[in-house]
């Protein structure tokens, strides 16, 4: 198990996140994999069942907008994105 990184005293919750999550090398990507998530619960959009796409990846310069966002299906997420049946990326 990772060591959790020192934290200041006093610190917001999100913000002791973040830095745990630094420590623990998560990368921008998997940020803004999980604020296009917020925005969707935040509009109150059921993604159950659905994987929330970036029209234009993250890799080739995409944004986290609501114009480059959309849900497909599980399925299709793997097929685009040449994953293999049940495999984690």
């Amino acid at each position: 198990m990772p060591r959790k990184p020192n934290l200041p005293k006093g610190d917001p919750e999100w913000h002791r996140e973040w830095l745990y999550q630094k420590a623990n090398g998560e990368d921008k990507k998997q940020g803004e994999r999980a604020k296009a998530r917020r925005m969707y619960d935040k509009l109150g959009i059921d993604r159950k069942g659905k994987q929330i796409d970036h029209v234009k990846p993250l890799e080739s310069g995409g944004k986290t907008a609501k114009g480059n966002l959309k849900l497909i299906s599980v399925n299709a997420n793997e097929k685009k994105n040449l994953h293999k049946k049940g495999e984690k990326k």
